[in-house]
């Protein structure tokens, strides 16, 4: 047996060795490869998740920005819209994804920020210029008023006949100016400018007819029971309200048709009714004007109209302030029926006809032995010579009030429910015994034939000139 050699045994120990070494390191090596491939995947994973994020933001940064331009561009001009007219809509967000997010949270806020400060910035303009616009009318109604008076004065002056036509035109003219400028000042938070005594009601309707063109065609109908009166401090609201609700019903039904006023006493109040035969009111204008005439929250100009229409904004306020109430609806006879109810407590009492007798121009009531005068020749406020004069006629001579055709009795007490009385009547006796305070000076026969010659001539001329005036056909119903 040959025996190996020392020193080979050496070496193949050695190189067994070297090998253990080296599959050692390629053990070692090959985890390493493994952790760094995992590594390496991560990695990737990583960066493909962070290009996806990257993305995702850029993507929400850009659908950001396009909300912003939204609101900027859209939502703000709609808000600002729709604070002057609540019916147009204020669009949404552009994109769906942020609902209930922060951002909606942030835009949201940004609008109701911008809706608050532009609400008060129109409420502090409009304030300002309805308080240039008070000024302006209280100063033109206090003028307008001293006009008409030394229209009046002129008026029993001079007795030539075509003076005291001009005269008497220049004065409806004054009077159809006053109405509108004392409508506008109402408006704008003005007193109405006129203090009244306590007024027959039946009296107040018609002159409230005679500030109008067209009173002609109103035909009243006095259904009251008792002599009915306004107390003082509401007499002229309540006569701007029934002009501007007549106004209406006279602007808003042809030239041929009439309108007709009812006066109704109820238990606790009385009503003055009017119906006219016009085009009507849709149910959108009719909520409109209900809102307008409850008086409730502040007005504002802007929300009149272009041009602005103030007659039921007046009559709101007026509401508002003295505690009658005004309803529109439609009418039985294809129109627009208005009822303005006056409470008899605080706001009405009876007269004494007797001590304060009714105007001759007024329509009686209803009553027994009594007939209804016409209300549809010469319409007046107070006595004959003013609404001859607010009706554009000739004024007659002055006569002497008329004794009543009936002297019921009220001495008993007012039961609950019935109307306030003032004054107790006099008896029939004593009235017609009562001696003639101011007597009425004697005119002579020639001055007695002129002013009833001037008279006729003023009727005549009016009526040629209604006559001649062509027919106006019904506009639209854009209520005042």
């Amino acid at each position: 047996m040959t025996s190996i050699p020392e020193a080979l045994l050496w070496c193949l120990s050695a190189g067994t060795a070297a090998a253990v070494v080296l599959a050692a390191f390629s053990v070692r090596a090959s985890g390493q490869r493994k952790a760094l491939r995992a590594r390496l995947t991560a990695a990737e994973e990583q960066n493909s998740a962070t290009l996806h994020s990257n993305t995702e933001l850029s993507a929400r940064l850009r659908a950001t920005e396009a909300e912003i331009r939204h609101l900027a561009g859209t939502r703000l001009p709609d808000l600002t819209m729709a604070l002057a007219h609540p019916h147009v809509p204020v669009r949404g967000l552009l994109d769906a994804r942020f609902a209930g997010s922060e951002t909606d949270e942030a835009l949201t806020a940004v609008l109701e920020q911008v809706g608050e400060a532009i609400t008060k910035e129109r409420t502090r303009v409009d304030a300002a210029a309805q308080s240039a616009l008070r000024g302006a009318t209280t100063t033109i109604q206090a003028l307008l008023y001293r006009l008409q008076t030394a229209l009046q004065e002129m008026q029993h002056r001079y007795d030539d006949p075509e003076i005291a036509q001009d005269l008497l035109n220049a004065d409806f003219l004054n009077e159809q100016a006053l109405r509108r400028v004392q409508a506008t000042g109402v408006v704008c938070g003005a007193w109405p400018g006129l203090t009244r005594e306590d007024s027959y009601l039946a009296e107040l309707v018609v002159g409230a007819m005679s500030r109008l063109r067209g009173y002609e065609r109103v035909q009243i109908s006095n259904q009251l029971r008792d002599p009915v009166a306004v107390v003082a401090r509401a007499v002229e609201p309540i006569a701007i309200t029934v002009t501007e609700l007549l106004a209406n019903a006279l602007h808003h039904s042809h030239r041929e048709l009439p309108v007709t006023i009812t006066l109704q006493q109820g238990n606790r109040g009385a009503s003055v009714i009017i119906d006219d035969y016009g085009v009507g009111m849709h149910d959108d204008e009719i909520k409109a004007a209900m809102e307008l005439l409850a008086g409730d929250g502040d007005l504002l100009l802007t929300q009149l109209g272009d041009p602005p229409r103030s007659g039921f904004a007046a009559a709101g306020q007026l509401v508002r302030q003295y505690g009658f109430g005004v309803h529109v609806e439609p009418s039985p006879y294809g129109g627009v029926r208005a009822v303005v109810y006056i409470p008899g407590d605080p706001l009405l009492t009876v007269l004494d006809e007797s001590a304060q007798p009714m105007s001759v121009m007024a329509p009686l009531p209803h009553r027994s032995g009594m007939t209804e005068r016409s209300s549809s020749a010469l319409p007046t406020g107070a006595t004959p010579s003013s609404a001859a004069s607010s009706a554009g006629q000739p004024a007659p001579a002055p006569a002497a009030p008329a004794a009543p055709a009936v002297h019921a009795s009220y001495d008993a007490p007012a039961t609950e429910g019935e109307l306030p009385r003032r004054r107790r009547r006099k008896p029939a006796s004593e009235a017609e015994q009562a001696p003639r305070t101011e007597p009425i000076p004697p005119r002579s026969p020639e001055e007695t034939g002129s002013r009833w010659a001037a008279l006729q001539r003023g009727t005549e001329s009016g009526r040629a000139a209604a006559q001649s005036e062509p027919p106006r056909s019904p506009e639209g119903n854009a209520q005042s």
